[in-house]
């Protein structure tokens, strides 16, 4: 069963995963608030990030910058003058639009990226387009840079801006991070946190919101050096590709990708990472492919570009971003702020400028969004939706219900016991049968029951939310066993199956 974007935003508020940023107050575009399961998937889903590329990993240490910094900043990263999307505004009622989104939707087609304004206003004439509230001309497209600005202190006397991206102040205190973390090249800054774009036309509910989420990982070589010693570890993952001026999709491993020198291998090295993620967490590989990007497309401060997209119903859509940056950020910085930003190499006793050979950049919302596509699927047996979710992403781990109402005492002493440790979630409410279908509903993974047999002889059923599948476990080895099949291990080989 296939879902619009409609049907998932109306879903996610259903069942409290997200809903839209003061709905009493009849909402305000780009904005969501996350409910109860919202904000543990999102949890999760960061948790996971950061555990995996950051905490696992020997070459990536953390920051957590603030959100309004120092306008030196956005000058120097070139954000002020050049982070903007086109507009077209009607020259009567003033309506605004984002032109590319406004184009594809009327002509109803794919464009290709890095329009110019002046391709723009050719195809608004060619195809003699108006306005859609009012059918009047457009005025000529123009640029509209996307950051909001503020005012800081009392008498305003500084303009800053909300951060369109953490990426910057990874390079603004990299110096203080490699110093003191000691930091030897080829190695990584991680930051996590909000951004905020002043989208001309939020759409597609959390696909392209006003505020988000990223976490981003700008990986630092020396220019001078190519090698990528863990490339060998990715290098046989299968990928499907689309290469800038191409229509068809390609096959092949990230090795063969290499191969043919659009960027280095470090930059495709990341690429695998995270596609590896996402599969890793539940999303089917033939549902994920690398997109290049075009010249025309490529960011200001990008030597190469691929992004990650998925397959969502309303089409292939940008879920995570990767750019060679190569050293413009640091040059820049070094340069407006009059600060040296270079590493002394001992081994070649000459100093360097770093170059960011991968940039991952990956929104969380997006993520949020493309798990909830992969997990979500209609059960015709069940009668109802079973959410699939990663077990370390389930907004909780663990259901406990008592059979009936009278076994509730010794329930809740099972729930006490294994709350310290697990995510769980306690429901009494109704038969037996519509509690595991409001847990499959919400994606809990395993749900523990307690029956009259639990009282004699202190067992429980663990049901497993995938296969419907039972099995009776002691009370003290619940924990133990739990965990094991959260980390994957087939509950048929963690005790003996029970009838469904």
């Amino acid at each position: 069963m296939t879902l619009t974007i409609d049907e998932m935003a109306s879903f996610c508020r259903m069942k409290g995963f997200l809903y839209q940023s003061g709905d009493i107050y009849g909402g305000i575009a780009g904005f969501f608030d996350y409910g109860h399961l919202g904000v543990e998937l999102k949890n999760n889903i960061k948790a996971a990030l950061w555990k995996y590329f950051v905490q696992s990993r020997d070459d990536v240490v953390g920051i957590d910058g603030s959100i309004l910094t120092h306008p030196k900043i956005w000058e120097a990263s070139g954000h002020i003058a050049e982070f903007a999307d086109i507009l077209i505004e009607c020259s009567k009622c003033k309506q605004r639009l984002r032109a590319d989104q406004y184009l594809e939707e009327m002509l109803k087609q794919e464009l290709p990226q890095g329009l110019t304004e002046p391709q723009i206003d050719s195809l608004i004439k060619k195809h003699k387009l108006q306005c859609p509230k009012c059918k009047e001309a457009f005025l000529p497209a123009k640029k509209f840079n996307l950051m909001f600005s503020t005012q800081v202190g009392p008498t305003g006397g500084l303009t800053s801006y909300l951060r369109p991206e953490t990426a910057q102040l990874i390079f603004a205190n990299f110096r203080l991070v490699t110093e003191h973390a000691r930091l030897k090249l080829p190695f990584g800054i991680a930051q996590i946190g909000k951004a905020f774009r002043n989208e001309i036309s939020p759409r597609d509910f959390l696909f392209r919101c006003r505020e988000f989420e990223q976490f981003e990982i700008e990986f630092f070589v020396d220019p001078t050096k190519g090698e990528c010693p863990p490339f060998e570890e990715i290098a046989d993952v299968e990928v499907q590709v689309l290469l800038a001026g191409q229509t068809a999709v390609q096959t092949m491993t990230i090795k063969q990708l290499a191969a043919k020198e659009l960027s280095s291998e470090w930059h495709f090295y990341w690429l695998a990472e995270f596609h590896q993620w996402f599969v890793r967490h539940g999303v089917k590989s033939q549902n994920l492919r690398l997109r290049q990007h075009s010249k025309e497309e490529l960011a200001h401060y990008a030597r190469a570009c691929f992004d990650i997209e998925y397959h969502f119903p309303f089409g292939w859509k940008e879920i995570h971003g990767n750019a060679d940056r190569s050293t413009f950020d640091l040059s820049q910085h070094a340069k407006v702020s009059g600060k040296d930003l270079s590493l002394f190499d001992e081994e070649s006793k000459r100093k360097v400028i770093p170059a960011v050979a991968a940039e991952p950049s990956q929104g969380i919302e997006r993520a949020f969004l493309a798990l909830l596509y992969e997990a979500y699927s209609y059960d015709k047996e069940r009668g109802n939706v079973v959410l699939k979710l990663h077990p370390k992403l389930a907004p909780y781990a663990i259901g406990v219900f008592p059979l009936v109402n009278k076994l509730d005492e010794k329930a809740r002493e099972v729930h006490a016991l294994l709350k310290p440790y697990l995510t769980c979630f306690y429901d009494r409410s109704g038969s037996i049968g519509r509690r595991y279908a409001r847990a499959d509903e919400i994606g809990i993974y395993a749900s523990v029951t307690v029956d009259f047999d639990t009282l004699n002889d202190s067992t429980v059923t663990i049901r497993a939310r995938d296969t419907t599948a039972q099995i009776r476990v002691p009370i003290a080895k619940l924990r133990e066993t739990l965990e094991k099949f959260l980390d994957a291990t087939p509950l048929e080989k963690l005790g003996k199956l029970q009838k469904a």
